[in-house]
């Protein structure tokens, strides 16, 4: 129930509007002096608060500062028997939310103090928003107990706090954009916008414009004016993911950016001033992209001030399992399929696995497993197809050939068990052998 604070040193008042306000279906607490008052507003933390002006112990005018530093989410409504000017803009300049003259403005109050509450629970939802959204994307979010991850994650930590750029390198699918999240979220721009682009994505020509924006008549369909990413970031930080494909007329304004601040967007002849901090992150290797021309060595001296490079995940395969076991997590409840169990030949396959897609391919997998798995529960013959044929690669025996019969049977029956989805009696009617033959080379063959 919305609760609601009346702090009034006049009983009769105090009561009918306690009276009125119960009726509406709030939750009503009372207090006749600024002491009284300001304790329940911390105790209860209300909603909305009622104040009169004159208080016997004090101004209500004076009192809603301290109420704020104790309940910094409740609107305050001041109520006064003598209507002033003066204290209404006080009171407003002090964090009020409306100022009213009692009597006067009875048919008033209820509608007040709906818009009133309405504001101050939008205000908490916010608050809650944002909370889980740090959550979310703080460092304490990325996953993993390998010392390269921990690595990475204390460099990440160390630079945060700054503002100089950062460059993230790494394979694809290693989590940069994650990390560059991370970096914003416990900056000191963390309450301004955080812009990612890809800059593979769009061409020159789009690119330009996305990420500087341009005046109306620039261009064939520019027919009003647009705003950059950069713009969009002001005060905040954009993230450049794929720098290394970024055009050389472009990493030239990009460079301008970083040593003056200012930008001109297509078509203008004004510079557009900007205060950003940029992450950029790029898979390729921006040493040899210099070499061939690619890519401005000026600019990579600028961006890569502080790198910090995000090992595959093939190097840190102890995360594996945690990784695997938060997956099964997350999709078990956006996909309403509660899983009861996972065996260890599935874990065992997943560990051995080569991961060129890193963490998203990982991701990709576990999404899939959980969408083709039997009775609950994740097996091996619930991985794809190119998977499960590595790890018959994997652990034939040393000593045998790519081609020895044990080798293919146990590559085919492996295939037959995926095609069926794990179903034994149909993968054995499909082999053309028995039952529990098939049984006895599932355990033989390790599947």
């Amino acid at each position: 129930m919305n609760k609601l604070l009346i702090i009034d040193d006049e009983d009769q008042i105090r009561k009918l509007l306690s009276r009125l306000l119960g009726l509406e279906g709030y939750e009503v607490i009372q207090a006749v002096d600024c002491t009284t008052g300001l304790r329940q507003a911390e105790i209860h933390q209300p909603q909305v608060i009622i104040c009169d002006v004159r208080l016997p112990d004090g101004n209500g005018i004076d009192l809603i500062e301290k109420i704020k530093k104790v309940s910094p989410l409740a609107e305050l409504i001041m109520l006064t028997a003598h209507g002033n000017i003066h204290d209404g803009v006080q009171a407003i300049k002090n964090g009020a939310f409306d100022y009213i003259t009692k009597g006067d403005d009875n048919n008033k109050i209820v509608p007040l103090i709906s818009r009133a509450m309405e504001k101050s629970i939008m205000s908490q939802r916010l608050l809650q928003l944002e909370a889980e959204v740090g959550k979310k994307y703080s460092f304490d979010s990325i996953i993993g107990n390998s010392k390269l991850i921990h690595d990475a994650i204390l460099l990440a930590q160390k630079v945060a706090t700054t503002d100089i750029p950062v460059l993230l390198t790494g394979e694809t699918g290693t989590g940069k954009e994650v990390f560059a999240q991370s970096i914003h979220v416990a900056s000191l721009r963390k309450n301004r916008a955080f812009v990612a682009v890809n800059c593979s994505a769009f061409s020159k020509e789009l690119l330009g414009s996305e990420i500087f924006g341009h005046k109306a008549g620039s261009f064939t369909g520019a027919t009003k004016d647009k705003k950059g990413l950069f713009e969009e970031a002001n005060n905040g930080t954009i993230f450049l993911d794929e720098i290394g494909e970024m055009e050389f007329e472009l990493q030239a304004k990009l460079l301008r950016i970083i040593e003056t601040g200012e930008f001109l967007k297509i078509g203008d002849t004004k510079p557009t001033k900007v205060n950003v901090r940029i992450i950029a992150a790029t898979n390729r290797n921006l040493q040899k992209e210099i070499e061939e021309n690619r890519f401005r060595e000026d600019l990579f001296y600028r961006l890569s001030v502080f790198q910090i490079h995000l090992p595959s995940l093939r190097d840190r395969s102890e995360d594996i399992e945690l990784l695997t076991r938060m997956f099964i997590r997350t999709f078990s409840t956006k996909l309403n399929i509660k899983i009861s169990s996972i065996s260890q030949e599935y874990i065992e396959a997943l560990m051995r696995n080569q991961w060129r897609g890193n963490i998203r391919e990982l991701r990709n997998v576990i999404e899939r497993s959980i969408i083709v798995c039997n009775d609950n529960s994740l097996a091996m013959t619930d991985l794809p197809i190119e998977i499960l044929n590595q790890q018959l690669v994997n652990i034939k025996d040393k000593n045998s050939s790519e081609f020895d019969m044990s080798t293919m049977e146990r590559r085919h029956i492996a295939r037959v068990l995926q095609f069926t989805r794990g179903n034994k009696t149909e993968t054995a009617r499909l082999l053309k052998i028995g039952l529990t033959t098939l049984y006895r080379k599932i355990e033989e063959y390790g599947l």
